[in-house]
Formats: structure tokens, C-alpha cells, sequence
């Protein structure tokens, strides 16, 4: 098994402590699959507390069927550190390892298309929350 990593950074309008670390890592095992059933299936909470820009983690590893690149990853583990940007708003520096299944090599096309399917899974996230005002505060 080989491992792939990437990094990224993206904002939002929602604050670290709000959105993303709650609603991405420490409830991500219950809001993903309720939100997302059709991408991914379950999601592990590893570690981190997200206070002060530290960091926290997830691991995916039980993916929805038939999606190509899922098909060539075991897991994936995200290592995500959310910042206070400018008033009410998250900075978040995101890196994942892709531990892929044998020794299959992953492609630059197939980085991209995970990086696609993990910023879509934000904007689904961020969508719930700044749609439900209620949660998460």
C-alpha cells in the first residue's frame, strides 16, 4: 500500500469553532452520511480538539460504490487545521494522505478528482450549516 498526500487551503464564512472543526471532524462520523449518503458511507474520528488553530483528523474508509477513485484508496486521512481569518470567517488548511489499496500509483487526474470530492463535501457541509442556523452554535 502506497500513500499519496496533498494539500489545500480554502475559507468560509463560518467560524472555526462553529463549522468546521464540529461539524467536519468531531460530528463527521453522524452529519457526513446523513448529508452526503451518497459519497461516502462512514468517516472515523482520529484525534484533535480544534481549540487555537490545532489540528484534528478524520480517517475515511468506507466509500460509496462504483466512484473510480474510490475504488484505488483504502482510506484517507485528513489532517485539518481551521484559523480565524477576518471576523466570522475560518481559514482552513487541509492535508490528506490517500493510502491506496496494493500497490496501485495514483495519477495526477486522480488527485484532482479527490480533491474535487473533498471540496465538494466541504460546500456540503458549509451549505447545512449556514442553511441551519440552529446547529452547531
Amino acid at each position: 500500500m502506497g500513500v499519496t498526500t496533498f494539500t489545500q487551503e480554502f475559507t468560509t464564512p463560518i467560524t472555526p469553532s462553529r463549522m468546521l472543526f464540529r461539524a467536519l471532524i468531531v460530528d463527521s462520523h453522524y452529519l457526513i452520511p446523513k448529508i452526503a449518503p451518497l459519497g461516502i458511507k462512514s468517516i472515523e474520528f482520529v484525534e484533535g480538539d480544534g481549540r487555537d488553530g490545532r489540528a484534528g483528523s478524520i480517517k475515511v474508509t468506507n466509500f460509496a460504490e462504483g466512484d473510480v477513485i474510490f475504488d484505488k484508496i483504502e482510506s484517507i486521512v485528513y489532517e485539518v487545521q481551521f484559523l480565524a481569518s477576518s471576523v466570522g470567517r475560518c481559514l482552513c488548511k487541509m492535508i490528506g494522505g490517500y493510502h491506496t489499496r496494493g500497490d496501485v500509483e495514483l495519477n495526477e487526474d486522480d488527485i484532482k478528482q479527490g480533491k474535487e470530492k473533498a471540496m465538494g463535501l466541504y460546500k456540503v457541509v458549509e451549505e447545512y450549516v449556514l442553511g441551519n442556523p440552529n446547529v452547531y452554535v
